[in-house]
């Protein structure tokens, strides 16, 4: 079993979170997903896809953070998918 945590940036309420619980928790492999509003955060348990995961927070419409192979002047986050923005404005 595989735990795997995501940085997701755009969650800025419950319904955000709820959203993103609900689209990671409906991938293939997905046991528990925890989401965590103040930390903007996403744990997946379970033997899961990343790809999966991070394609499924995308079309949530959120964007997942992820490290670049080869850090360069600190800058290791690039923003990947997602429409960043909440429901709520």
């Amino acid at each position: 079993m595989t735990v795997t945590t995501f940085k997701v940036q755009g969650m800025t309420c419950g319904h955000c979170v709820s959203t993103v619980k609900a689209a990671v928790g409906s991938v293939p492999g997905v046991q528990a997903v925890e989401v965590d509003l103040a930390t903007g955060t996403v744990t997946a348990t379970g033997a899961l896809s990343e790809h999966a995961v991070v394609q499924a927070i995308s079309q949530a419409g959120y964007a997942v953070v992820v490290p670049d192979s080869e850090p360069v002047g600190g800058q290791s986050l690039p923003l990947v998918g997602g429409a960043g923005g909440c429901c709520c404005g």
